[in-house]
């Protein structure tokens, strides 16, 4: 059975939260305009260092889920998710989702101290960027000891944010089993190349290693429940995304259609458009719940995550997917140009559809947890 048993106060918009989103919201509307983002997307980071910095010096979003121990916060999922909402709102191409979400909680899954200390503290100041290889599609490296220590050697592809990240964390396949690692990349002994992708906000790349010096993460048996964790995580934060820009869809079509007039009325007026608007708001609506219950069920570390996660990843996918078509369709010929931003949201819900397991797996995995199919693999 499927229950709420995570504390309350993680589901509510508290007056810290609110304030969080209300800095937050200011500051992407001062940095990260239509023509800012596509500007910022197409330089050669991928994204605008100086609002990254900003952020992490001015309201400290890359520290808020990080221990006070390891110079974040000590807050909690719930927040970050009030920042990754925001984000996703307007699109900024920071790189939140991969190096504070899925780096960031590899690092604490893992349970090893000497990496967190070493590698979280940079994090939560904004100081480096990184990503877990391999989270979004499995590669193939494997691991072997040199003179030294550790090398690495293979490739994984569509490496999210793989070209420019500071650090990577690396599942790989050692004589003792699945490990993880940690390489700081450079040219000598790892090639990264960007690929092309749907979309340009959420760069990926193919990163392939030559015999890279790697750091041992966490116990070898510990591995996969690691990555698995990072994955739900990162699901969880992608649910948030995708509220955020469902939400904007939803006030770009509100702001059109009242004030967009044929036969002498404006056509918010028109019954089909009613209905249409509607169902678009109540999907909306669900997807925030699901998206704030997935993101409490992460803060407190509760067993239902696995669940939480994966529901969250097929409702919120789905309703950003139906906002993303609306949003194009009901604005009429502008909102097919390439001028308008309907097509940035579009190309994020469709790239998005597919990031951490397509719709379909979600679903048979939840029938699987969820005792349906008798099994949960």
């Amino acid at each position: 059975m499927f229950r709420l048993d995570c504390d309350p106060a993680l589901l509510l918009e508290t007056e810290e939260r609110r304030q969080l989103r209300s800095v937050l919201r200011d500051l992407f509307a001062e940095a990260c305009g239509g023509e800012e983002v596509r500007e910022q997307a197409e330089s050669p980071r991928g994204y605008d260092p100086v609002l990254w910095d900003r952020l992490a010096r001015e309201i400290g979003v890359q520290g808020l889920a990080v221990p006070e121990e390891y110079g974040g916060g000590g807050y909690t999922y719930a927040e970050l998710a009030v920042a990754l909402e925001e984000a996703g709102r307007v699109l900024c191409p920071v790189p939140l989702l991969t190096t504070v979400v899925l780096a960031g909680h590899t690092l604490l899954a893992s349970g090893d101290r000497h990496a967190r200390a070493r590698w979280l503290p940079g994090i939560a100041a904004g100081a480096i960027t990184a990503t877990v290889v391999g989270c979004a599609h499995p590669g193939d490296v494997t691991a072997e000891r040199g003179p030294l220590g550790w090398v690495l050697r293979g490739e994984a592809d569509f490496v999210p944010d793989g070209e420019g990240a500071d650090l990577l964390l690396v599942a790989a396949r050692a004589p003792d089993g699945r490990r993880l690692f940690a390489v700081e990349p450079d040219s000598a002994t790892t090639d990264r190349f960007a690929r092309r992708v749907l979309d340009p906000t959420r760069r990926q790349a193919l990163v392939r290693f030559r015999g890279a010096p790697a750091e041992p993460v966490g116990e070898p048996a510990e591995a996969t429940g690691t990555v698995d964790a990072a994955l739900d995580a990162g699901r969880v934060a992608l649910a948030a995304e995708h509220v955020g820009g469902s939400a904007h869809a939803l006030d770009a079509l509100l702001a059109y259609v009242s004030q967009r007039s044929q036969f002498g009325r404006p056509i918010g007026s028109f019954q089909a458009v009613k209905h249409r608007l509607a169902d678009l708001l109540v999907e909306v609506e669900g997807a925030r719940s699901a998206s704030a219950y997935a993101s409490a069920c992460l803060a407190e570390g509760a067993p239902e995550l696995p669940v939480a996660a994966r529901a969250a990843a097929v409702f919120c996918a789905g309703a950003y997917r139906l906002a993303t078509a609306e949003y194009v369709q009901l604005h009429g010929g502008i909102g097919f140009t390439w001028e308008h931003p309907a097509h940035r949201y579009l190309r994020r819900a469709r790239a998005d559809e597919a990031l951490f397991g397509t719709a379909d797996d979600h679903r048979l995995r939840l029938a699987g947890l969820l005792g349906l199919t008798g099994h949960s693999d």
